[in-house]
């Protein structure tokens, strides 16, 4: 008898009701994140922290099979997960309309942030984010007309012009690394935000790498421009979060360090966006000659 109780008060704590985790995950992350930032790592609370977010990771971690059971059922029996997964070209759409949004949004803050503190460097990001935007709209007005392939010369041509675009952009993103390494200009968060700015910027890296290697077999040029720029976009992101770390955390690196550090990312990621540029343009008119061709 002591032995089942037992086993039922460890089924119990191992598989407690999903209310339960929906309710002690944001508290444990909330209360580790505090813990780290304002606690002794040797404290009470911040070893009791420590229990109640490892005991959270653990109940998860037992629920991935029923997860993952319960969302291939959810994707098999919902119709609008099943369009959704099954119409590529409604994913790019909806990915097309989101960065757009995004990238309206943002130049304009910088516009108005250039205006406010009359600031070349915010102009500079509006300009940026603006030219992302002009392409992202003539990829999305493509998209929402016609499917993958369906036009191919058109889907060719603005392929060549986002190539085009992009050596545009470069500028802008130039000034934008010129900033950031001759007149040592700089973010500055602090911790909490600066974490959280490292996660969202880890994930859309890793997402757009992935994502343009997935759309690869779909052998769209409108497809490959958007994931394209979506890559570019997170490594600009990159490396903002990398001048915010030295910021924030690189208070003893010598000045020179930083320099050194940031030029060579400036570089690299300006470098990057270059060649991905001219591989477009290049590209996209031999596709467009093999096309005339036949």
């Amino acid at each position: 008898m002591l032995v089942d109780k037992l086993k039922k008060i460890g089924l119990i704590l191992l598989y407690p009701h999903l209310a339960v985790i929906i309710c002690l995950l944001p508290v444990s992350v909330a209360l580790l994140v505090l813990s780290l930032v304002y606690l002794a790592p040797n404290s009470i609370i911040a070893i009791m922290t420590y229990l109640l977010s490892f005991y959270v990771l653990l109940v998860i971690c037992f629920r991935i099979p029923s997860m993952i059971a319960f969302f291939k059922n959810f994707k098999q029996e919902n119709k609008l997960m099943q369009r959704w997964f099954s119409d590529v070209n409604l994913r790019v759409k909806v990915s097309l309309y989101g960065s757009l949004l995004w990238n309206i949004s943002y130049a304009v803050f910088q516009l108005f942030l250039g205006f406010y503190y009359k600031s070349f460097w915010f102009g500079s990001m509006f300009g940026y984010y603006i030219i992302l935007g002009i392409m992202r709209f003539f990829l999305l007005n493509h998209t929402r007309k016609f499917k993958a392939n369906e036009q191919s010369q058109i889907e060719t041509k603005k392929y060549v012009l986002c190539g085009w675009l992009l050596l545009l952009m470069n500028l802008a993103l130039g000034v934008v690394v010129t900033f950031i390494v001759a007149k040592d200009k700089t973010f500055q968060y602090d911790m909490i935000t600066t974490i959280a700015m490292a996660a969202y910027s880890f994930f859309t890296f890793t997402f757009a790498i992935v994502s343009l290697v997935r759309y690869k077999k779909y052998n769209s040029s409108v497809y490959m421009a958007a994931k394209i720029l979506t890559l570019i976009g997170a490594c600009v992101s990159m490396l903002i979060l990398e001048t915010t770390m030295l910021t924030t955390f690189g208070e003893n690196a010598s000045p020179l360090f930083k320099q050194i550090i940031l030029s060579a990312s400036g570089i690299a990621v300006v470098g990057f966006a270059l060649v991905m540029a001219i591989i477009m343009i290049v590209k996209g008119h031999k596709k467009l000659k093999q096309e005339k061709v036949h």
